[in-house]
């Protein structure tokens, strides 16, 4: 696997993105930022969506609401709340959402389309992931918001690594050695799996083992976006991979 650091982009932290809300940039500056905040939207709004769905009582669709939501976010109306020295960006997010639903009924519910983002649709979410956004009855909202937003970083994590496998061509498919990350047992070993690929299955092994390796590290590094102390990053992982194993 490629030893490279991880895209440029990671430099931005998701609370950088919302403190900067609003702000005329140019430039580079601009380019990065626009960036910056389509990540965090493609990030959030699965999670977003699954607690307002959970939560919802409201006449607008929640597909509205979501996008809303977010532009209201982008431009910077809860920035009073934005304080990264005191809880997680996840939890911020969950505030600003609960204070979002609570004003709902006394805004206006016209929403304007477009923006600096280009928002995700239903249309763009796979069928089994729109099924996960579907509230349960037994899991409350902020469960579901929990779930979502571990599911959709590891998702993120894994298009990354796909593209890492894809810019050195690797020439085992991804999606064998996705098998071994995912926690899903694979149908067959590593001796099964290496003799089709031309390969030993101690080469496998090391393939399996470097990816792994990446893995580990583009994780810490999606993570480190969603922290202000380095320090952090540890504890949400530990708490990612709770929420992942409930």
């Amino acid at each position: 696997m490629s030893s490279n650091s991880p895209p440029a982009v990671f430099a931005t932290t998701h609370w950088s993105v919302v403190l900067t809300a609003g702000r005329d940039v140019s430039g580079r500056t601009q380019e990065a930022a626009s960036a910056a905040l389509d990540c965090l939207c493609r990030t959030y709004w699965p999670p977003v969506y699954a607690y307002i769905r959970a939560r919802s009582d409201h006449g607008a669709s929640v597909e509205d609401l979501t996008q809303e939501f977010f532009l209201r976010l982008l431009d910077g109306q809860y920035l009073a709340q934005a304080d990264p020295q005191k809880g997680r960006f996840r939890s911020f997010m969950l505030v600003a959402i609960r204070h979002f639903l609570s004003n709902a009924r006394d805004r206006d519910r016209a929403v304007k389309r477009g923006g600096r983002v280009a928002f995700l649709s239903l249309d763009q979410i796979a069928a089994e992931e729109r099924a996960d956004l579907e509230p349960r009855l037994h899991e409350t909202p902020e469960a579901i918001y929990e779930k979502r937003w571990a599911a959709t970083m590891l998702a993120t994590v894994l298009e990354q690594l796909r593209a890492d496998c894809s810019a050195v061509g690797n020439d085992i498919p991804f999606d064998i050695l996705k098998t071994f990350l995912t926690g899903v047992r694979p149908s067959a070993n590593y001796t099964e799996l290496a003799a089709p690929l031309g390969i030993t299955e101690a080469a496998l092994k090391m393939r399996v083992q470097r990816l792994r390796k990446r893995y580990g590290e583009l994780i810490r590094a999606e993570i480190a976006r969603l922290v202000v102390d380095p320090a952090e990053v540890e504890d949400e992982l530990r708490h990612l991979l709770q929420v992942v194993s409930r």
